[in-house]
């Protein structure tokens, strides 16, 4: 898995630097005010999940599943640091395609 770098918008902006999706997936640190930022610039769909480490408000356990229609580009979170934090503090994604996708993890102060 790789480690994405958490960019942080500020009030003079942020011109966000994406990286390739790793095919065995990525993390990142979760601040609780993270969101990750999701091109596909494939003719495919693609699902990115989110994996859950304990139960929703509804008392399930289940990971967040977003799909990315083929040519979109779509921000997903934040994320309930309860609720999907790792043991070592960062946020686990897998992809079901990592073809021409690339991603950024962006924090909101």
């Amino acid at each position: 898995m790789a480690t994405l770098d958490v960019q942080t918008v500020s009030l003079t902006g942020l011109s966000a630097s994406f990286t390739s999706a790793a095919t065995a997936g990525d993390e990142f640190a979760n601040d609780g005010r993270t969101v990750l930022y999701a091109m596909n610039g494939d003719s495919a769909s693609t699902t990115v999940t989110v994996a859950s480490v304990t139960s929703c408000s509804y008392g399930f356990e289940h990971d967040a599943e977003v799909a990315v229609p083929a040519g979109s580009e779509i921000f997903i979170g934040p994320f309930n640091r309860a609720r999907f934090n790792a043991a070592d503090g960062n946020v686990d994604v897998t992809y079901s395609s990592v073809a021409d996708l690339t991603v950024a993890a962006i924090s909101v102060p």
